[in-house]
């Protein structure tokens, strides 16, 4: 495979330089100033300061959808986080409802994370999201929580981050 590939080790908390380094392109985020404040009229967010957040916008606002709410359209998730072994067999509810809690947590501070969708199957989940950061947050969460592997990877070139949760 030609991506690049990181394994997390135990979290060390003084050193930062073990995460991924992030492409800078996304296609969703545009590089055009919106004027300030415009809505979403699909999720509510308002585009204010220069980035996007939850809270009530004037009536004479713009409107324009926000990034989570195309790539929502488009179906382009930013990232993947699979969930699966015989330990997430067993605890299967109670893994899901820590990831649930982290996502509510994320989108409820960042109207731009959010979760696109899951796919069920027998022995995993996958799970769909609009910013590779809460791939990255929902897969730390797992692992301060229950230990076990995480995997996470980039293609080259491209802007998803996969991550793998096991134990």
């Amino acid at each position: 495979m030609t991506g690049r590939k990181h394994t997390v080790q135990p979290i060390d908390k003084t050193r930062s330089d073990r995460l991924i380094q992030e492409l800078d392109h996304d296609p969703y985020r545009s590089g055009l100033k919106l004027t300030e404040p415009t809505r979403c009229p699909d999720c509510g967010a308002v585009f204010h300061h220069g980035h996007w957040t939850w809270g009530d916008a004037p009536e004479e606002a713009d409107e324009a959808l926000c990034p989570a709410c195309l790539r929502v359209r488009d179906r382009v998730p930013a990232g993947f986080l699979t969930v699966g072994g015989e330990f997430f067999r067993e605890h299967r509810d109670e893994i899901l409802q820590l990831i649930h809690h982290t996502i509510e947590h994320e989108r409820a501070e960042h109207p731009l994370k959010r979760l696109m969708g899951t796919e069920e199957r027998e022995d995993r989940v996958i799970f769909a999201f609009t910013d590779p950061h809460v791939v990255r947050g929902v897969g730390h969460a797992l692992h301060s929580a229950y230990k076990g592997d995480l995997d996470f990877q980039y293609q080259d070139g491209d802007i998803m981050l996969r991550a793998t949760w096991t134990r």
